[in-house]
């Protein structure tokens, strides 16, 4: 019955964001399988603004997931091929040009996400805090600079100086040699409650630093089979898109 529960209480998980409109959590894709359209208005290129793209597809990745079809575009008058480069660089996949797509294909959700104090659309609207940052570190690739916007959530803005971006470098090496090793041996399933921590954070306003921390207890739990491990990190990296299997097959 325990197990049963527990297969029930996952079944009806959803995500839930908070709308900048109202401060009130709204269910992301509140129409089961219904489409879903996701805006990201980011202004001009900055670091905001590849924060702002980021979130957005966060906020798709976890959608489909959770089996939500997800319709997303780029809403930008300006600057777009810088936007779209730097994207790309992070990680980030394509946005269609919100300028030439059509609109109301019968969507059951439109959100918006955009900066704080940025575009005001109409609907449920997603912001995100300004984020700051010095020179970029030349030993720090472009998935670190990803991992150092995840580790505080879209509310609250980050400095990302060059010991933020050294430690986010220095987790990610770290996490990408452990995945390799863990690859060696047997395969294991993520556990039960290991994967209900996992989904806890995510659809709670998508809990970035939540999912991280659960990876981090996942590292050195006592007694995690190491095919556990490996699965939990690849199965949280569909979201985190970190690359975290980047080092397998590479020389031990």
């Amino acid at each position: 019955m325990a197990a049963f529960d527990r297969v029930c209480a996952y079944a009806r998980s959803v995500l839930r964001i908070i709308d900048a409109r109202t401060g009130e959590p709204v269910d992301a894709a509140p129409a089961r399988r219904g489409l879903t359209r996701i805006e990201a208005h980011p202004g001009g290129f900055d670091i905001t603004a590849l924060r702002v793209l980021l979130a957005a597809d966060l906020l798709v990745r976890a959608l489909e997931l959770g089996g939500t079809p997800v319709w997303a575009l780029l809403d930008a008058e300006r600057e777009q091929a810088e936007l779209r480069t730097g994207a790309a660089a992070l990680g980030i996949r394509p946005f269609e040009d919100g300028h030439d797509a059509a609109s109301d294909l019968g969507e059951a959700q439109v959100i918006h996400v955009v900066r704080e104090g940025g575009a005001e659309p109409d609907g449920v609207r997603v912001a995100v805090a300004p984020a700051h940052s010095e020179a970029p570190s030349g030993d720090a690739e472009p998935a670190a600079l990803r991992l150092a916007l995840l580790a505080r959530r879209r509310s609250m803005p980050v400095q990302l100086d060059a010991a933020a971006l050294a430690d986010a470098q220095d987790t990610l090496v770290r996490w990408r040699r452990a995945v390799a090793g863990w690859a060696r041996q047997p395969s294991r399933p993520i556990p039960d409650e290991v994967r209900a921590e996992l989904r806890t954070a995510w659809e709670d306003d998508l809990d970035l630093p939540g999912v991280l921390g659960v990876l981090r207890w996942v590292e050195s739990a006592p007694d995690l089979p190491d095919g556990a491990r490996f699965e939990t990190y690849a199965y949280a990296d569909r979201l985190l898109g970190l690359d975290l299997t980047h080092d397998l097959g590479a020389p031990s």
